[in-house]
């Protein structure tokens, strides 16, 4: 399997412990080639937005010496995706976490359908979840980054609840969604 990675080409993973979850068997279905699906064709008639949509940065949680920080742009194309994470690791600060779990949503008109992926980026089942709840909360036509800066520390499955929290933290703010789900 092929990973997009824009920035420092270091293989990252955190030791912490796999909490098997009933839900990490739906999740744990990732795309065979998402590196494809970016060069995907939202729409046969939409011209490729060209610009870098703004970016958001979300308010850090720290956990045991852990911190957590939520980054959103709004996308309506594979490309945006693209631009969106070449921006964030210009940031030092950015491109230095350990590990920089993304997911996306857009919204395909024409065909009724959503173009969606996620990256875990050495946060094993993390992407994947951020994407569960991005579409338990059904927003669209956006992406969502959560940097961790590992401390030290093992967080065990309270790291999920951190990333998934920044992330819904964010879409709230910005009115991606209004309806809050909590347990996450």
């Amino acid at each position: 399997m092929s990973h997009i990675h824009i920035g420092p080409d270091v293989k990252k993973k955190t030791e912490e412990e796999d909490i098997e979850c009933e839900d990490d068997l739906i999740l744990a279905c990732q795309p065979e080639n998402p590196v494809k699906a970016l060069d995907f064709d939202v729409s046969e008639n939409r011209t490729e937005i060209e610009e870098l949509p703004p970016i958001d940065h979300g308010i850090p949680i720290t956990d045991r010496r852990s911190t957590f920080q939520a980054h959103l742009a709004p996308v309506v194309c594979p490309k945006q995706v693209k631009m969106v994470l070449a921006k964030l690791y210009e940031n030092k600060k950015i491109a230095s976490a350990t590990h920089n779990i993304y997911a996306y949503r857009i919204y395909c008109e024409d065909k009724q359908t959503f173009l969606q992926d996620c990256e875990d980026d050495g946060e094993t089942a993390a992407g994947g979840r951020l994407l569960h709840l991005m579409e338990i909360l059904n927003v669209r036509n956006v992406m969502v980054v959560v940097s961790r800066w590992y401390g030290g520390i093992l967080l065990g499955p309270d790291r999920f609840k951190h990333i998934n929290n920044c992330a819904r933290n964010i879409l709230v703010e910005k009115n991606y969604t209004s309806s809050p789900v909590s347990g996450y």
